[in-house]
């Protein structure tokens, strides 16, 4: 048996929920993945669904921690706050693929834990970028654009690679957790920031003597 057999249990659920699915998963197939008895499982999530609700939980956990680190450097101005925020998430996911795949794929399921995590992860997700976005606009870093519509732009930015993993390997021929694919579309979506949410630099004006 392996000296931590608890983060063994959750390595083995990640990746057979992943390539099995979460119903397709029995515990005596993560017991046996995990090199573990199954009764270790119970001992510390109870069963599968608490399996489950353990991966949400340290994902959103670590997701949010890495937002914040961006999000305090708001007095930096929105624009650096923003590229901060999405480059510490986007490092995350990529480092952390497989558990990314698995959570934002059952993200897009109607269940009691997703509506969970709405009411709370999700809620503290859109407070910051919306404090940033209107920081930003009310500054004049930013057009006046749809607050609403820009955070779901944002997110469908941050979560289609996850979302689609064999797709961008088809089209760009990189695997989303490879740093290169990172720094690449970390680039790719401060270009975006750039030209979509940043007012444009007015000329300072000529004096014409007369």
């Amino acid at each position: 048996m392996r000296k931590n057999s608890k983060a063994a249990i959750i390595d083995a659920a990640i990746y057979l929920f992943n390539t099995k699915g979460f119903n397709g998963t029995s515990v005596r197939d993560i017991a046996a993945k995990a090199d573990v008895n199954a009764a270790n499982i119970s001992y510390y999530f109870q069963n599968k669904n608490g399996l489950l609700e353990n991966c949400f939980t340290v994902f959103f956990e670590h997701y949010l921690e890495e937002l914040e680190k961006g999000y305090a450097l708001l007095e930096c101005g929105a624009e650096a706050c923003l590229k901060a925020m999405v480059d510490h998430v986007l490092r995350y996911q990529c480092e952390n693929i497989q558990l990314t795949r698995f959570i934002l794929r059952e993200m897009t399921i109607d269940s009691q834990v997703v509506r969970e995590i709405m009411s709370t992860y999700h809620v503290k997700e859109r407070f910051m970028f919306k404090k940033v976005l209107e920081a930003g606009m009310e500054t004049g870093e930013f057009k006046k654009l749809s607050v609403q519509f820009t955070i779901l732009q944002l997110k469908a930015l941050l979560s289609m690679p996850f979302l689609n993993t064999h797709y961008v390997t088809e089209v760009l021929h990189v695997q989303p957790h490879e740093k290169y694919f990172a720094d690449k579309y970390g680039q790719e979506i401060s270009k975006w920031i750039r030209g979509t949410l940043c007012a444009e630099q007015q000329p300072e004006k000529m004096l014409i003597n007369i």
